[in-house]
This record gives C-alpha cells, sequence and structure tokens, in this order.
C-alpha cells in the first residue's frame, strides 16, 4: 500500500521503461513501481505493446526482485515475475490456443545501480511462452539521501596569511 511513510522513507520508487520482446519482434512501454526492504522488492508492473506490432497485448503483475551482487554502486538481481496479459489480437494468431486471458511467469537477471535514480537493464525469459525480453528503464527512489557520489562541493582553501 502506497502510504506517506513509504514516500518519505527511501524505500519507494516509480519508473519507466522501454521492452523489446525478441520473438515477436515488438516494441512497447512500461511503468512500475518499487517497495524495497531488506535487499528485496516488490514491483508492480504494467506494460503495453501497441497495434503496430506483429502482437498487440498488456501486462498487469507484479515481481519479486531479490539481490545476488553488488558491485560499487551496481547491484544484479534475479527476476520472478507473474502478471496477467491481455492478448488484444489473439484471433488473428494462428496458434490453437490462443486466447484474450492468460497467466504469465517469468524469470530473470537484471542490473541497476544503488543512486537515486537508478537506471537499469533485465533480461526475462517467459515459461509460457517461451519468449525472451529485455527492459532499459529508470526508477525514481523518493526522498532518496543519496547526492550521486561524492560532493561536488570544494572545500574552501585558506590563505596561510591568515589563519591564527
Amino acid at each position: 500500500m502506497l502510504t506517506a511513510q513509504n514516500l518519505y522513507s527511501q524505500n519507494f520508487g516509480l519508473g519507466a521503461e522501454a521492452i523489446y520482446n525478441f520473438q515477436t519482434r515488438s516494441f512497447g512501454p512500461g511503468l512500475r513501481g518499487e517497495f524495497i526492504k531488506n535487499g528485496i522488492s516488490i514491483v508492480p508492473q504494467i506494460s503495453y505493446y501497441p497495434s503496430f506490432n506483429k502482437v498487440s497485448e498488456f501486462f498487469a503483475g507484479a515481481s519479486l526482485h531479490i539481490n545476488i551482487l553488488s558491485y560499487g554502486t551496481y547491484m544484479l538481481y534475479a527476476i520472478l515475475h507473474g502478471s496477467y496479459n491481455g492478448w488484444i489480437n489473439y484471433m488473428s494468431s494462428p496458434m490453437e490456443n490462443a486466447k484474450f486471458s492468460n497467466w504469465d511467469l517469468d524469470g530473470g537477471l537484471g542490473i541497476r545501480t544503488s543512486k537515486c535514480i537508478r537506471p537499469f537493464i533485465e533480461f526475462r525469459y517467459n515459461v509460457k511462452w517461451r519468449e525472451t525480453n529485455i527492459r532499459l528503464g529508470c526508477v525514481y527512489i523518493f526522498n532518496c539521501k543519496d547526492k550521486g557520489g561524492k560532493s561536488r562541493k570544494k572545500k574552501a582553501v585558506s590563505c596561510p596569511a591568515y589563519k591564527q
């Protein structure tokens, strides 16, 4: 549940992404929230593949992100994602089991930074449709205290003549 406490406790973010599905050669946008707690994130997501693609569909679901390995400001994480899939143009498919309403399960890996603005890249595999997709995006963490690395403010240099 989104509360003011979540927004001000540096454990909630919002983001956007661009998605490419290799098997259907489809592009689409996505939106996500991210609730972070002790190296695990719950990530509600929606995405849409518009009608200019061979397959037009939308997804609404949630991911579980589990931090695996950190290196500097980068984090490698595992992804387990379940979603509802609405396949808009399923009737034009030659598949026998094509239908509008579907449930999907993805697994994958992602890399992100640990700053206030977190660019990410994810590689996922959909076990039901045997499809892979790549996601590139960015999440902004609200009320983040990180200033993006070392301070750019230079220390004042005092002249030795004025030292006491």
